[in-house]
């Protein structure tokens, strides 16, 4: 089992920039992807981006250049940059070995 907790969503104008932190704990094995996923009202989830335990990480075409995911051991975080109305949504982090575990969301809004 694995547990997910999520922290740093929030208000930020168009522009601005927020961090979001996320940290693992319980059954955590080497050669897992973390990653964030995001959904907005009405919308699908989808992929915001991912990294390996190695470091080798994957973008959105919607988020590259404005966002990055990095990540120390157990916890993974994405600074997210230049943000934008469209970017408002519920932002969940995600472990992957196999299973696939989900945080709770925590919810970013990109409005003037």
């Amino acid at each position: 089992q694995v547990r997910l907790v999520e922290s740093g969503g929030g208000l930020v104008q168009p522009g601005g920039s927020l961090r979001l932190s996320c940290a693992a704990s319980g059954s955590i094995f080497r050669a897992n992807t973390m990653g964030w996923y995001r959904q907005a009202p009405g919308k699908p989830r989808e992929l915001v981006a991912t990294v390996t335990d190695g470091g080798t990480t994957n973008y959105a075409d919607s988020v590259k250049g404005r966002f990055t995911i990095s990540r120390d051991n157990a916890k993974v975080y994405l600074q997210m940059n230049s943000l934008k109305p469209e970017d408002t949504a519920v932002y969940y982090c995600n472990y992957r070995r196999g299973l696939v575990y989900w945080g709770q969301g925590t919810q970013v809004t990109v409005s003037s």
